[in-house]
């Protein structure tokens, strides 16, 4: 959306809806922004989901119904007249597409210019790279496989269709010839998923060039049955079983990181932070460096998550880290917290794409 046509549009926005697409952290999302008494819109498909009805605290005040999520390009008129501000999660921007949402004639709460360079594992690795970064080696040739390493296709899908290979034969086995992918080296460690917000207009706190860094949480995956391999053997027998390792998440789990590792995690939110500044006007609002510790307590980044991640989910009563910040802060009250702020302080350009 053009500078301009974003002014414009908020110019005219006597309230805000918070909206968003009723899956992955939606639950949280209309529960932060319901608590700060902002008013709250779901998109869904077909009818309205059920299960809000069991979370009375989460379920949003209306619903659009869609009957597909391409229809969500047309409803730009319908969406400006509820003053709504999206807030795109992982669920969001997969069933939507990348290129859809930057197109999306909406107010969208972070930078939309960020998708380009998340859903594009090359431009993210120049990024955080850029940023001193250390990454997974990257292996551009996978005949050229001569250790474990990790096969990964572009965007946000949940873990889903990621595999081992040890070598070309594996690679070959677990591929899917129509998907992009790019080939990691395994990394050995203990995976944390560290969940930060920037805001660029909050003053107080830990200080960047502009604006203030938050580390609210951290989270590590359960993931089907790759977290059960260790119980039932190699990944060779596995497969002599006709069993294949999925990445698949089906949950989260909260961690608490050893107080010493506290001021790296905090120093690669600030670059990173720094470096979006640099290369694409900024990364606001909630993100997420997805790490594995080494044994030499090194911290090595295989992905970053710029927007809202589920792994913030166990945290919608606040975490250990968020708790020294402010009683019950989650990352959806926060998103909540920072649009009213904008608001109240006529800055909602700062924060809104």
């Amino acid at each position: 959306m053009e500078t301009d046509d974003l002014a414009r549009i908020i110019d005219d926005y006597s309230d805000v809806t918070v909206t968003t697409v009723c899956s992955h952290s939606s639950l949280q999302i209309f529960h932060g922004a319901k608590k700060e008494g902002l008013k709250t819109l779901g998109i869904a498909v077909n009818r309205p989901p059920k299960f809000y009805d069991a979370f009375p605290l989460g379920k949003p005040d209306e619903f659009i119904l869609l009957d597909s999520y391409a229809e969500l390009m047309g409803l730009k008129d319908e969406l400006l007249a509820r003053n709504s501000v999206i807030v795109p999660h992982g669920s969001f921007v997969e069933y939507l597409g990348a290129d859809k949402v930057v197109e999306l004639d909406v107010p969208i709460f972070g930078n939309r210019g960020v998708l380009a360079w998340e859903s594009d594992r090359k431009k993210q690795r120049e990024w955080l790279e850029s940023a001193g970064i250390k990454m997974p080696t990257l292996i551009e040739d996978p005949t050229k496989i001569d250790r474990p390493v990790l096969v990964k296709y572009q965007g946000a899908k949940g873990g889903r269709g990621f595999f081992i290979a040890k070598n070309y034969d594996d690679f070959e086995q677990g591929l899917d010839p129509t998907q992009e992918y790019n080939i990691q080296e395994y990394v050995t460690g203990t995976r944390y998923y560290l969940h930060y917000f920037y805001s660029p207009i909050q003053e107080e706190g830990y200080q960047l060039s502009k604006g203030t860094l938050q580390m609210l949480s951290m989270d590590r995956r359960d993931e089907t049955n790759i977290d059960e391999m260790y119980k039932l053997g190699s990944q060779e027998e596995l497969k002599r079983l006709g069993i294949y390792a999925s990445f698949v998440v089906t949950g989260n789990v909260p961690i608490v990181i050893r107080e010493s590792l506290l001021p790296k995690v905090l120093k690669m939110g600030e670059d990173v932070v720094e470096k979006s500044i640099e290369l694409f006007g900024g990364l606001w609002g909630p993100f997420c460096l997805e790490t594995i510790v080494t044994d030499q307590l090194e911290f090595v980044v295989f992905e970053i998550s710029a927007r809202i991640v589920a792994g913030t989910n166990p945290f919608i009563g606040g975490s250990a880290y968020s708790e020294m910040i402010e009683p019950n802060l989650s990352t959806g009250v926060r998103i909540g917290q920072e649009i009213k702020m904008a608001r109240d302080t006529g800055r909602l350009g700062d924060i809104l794409s």
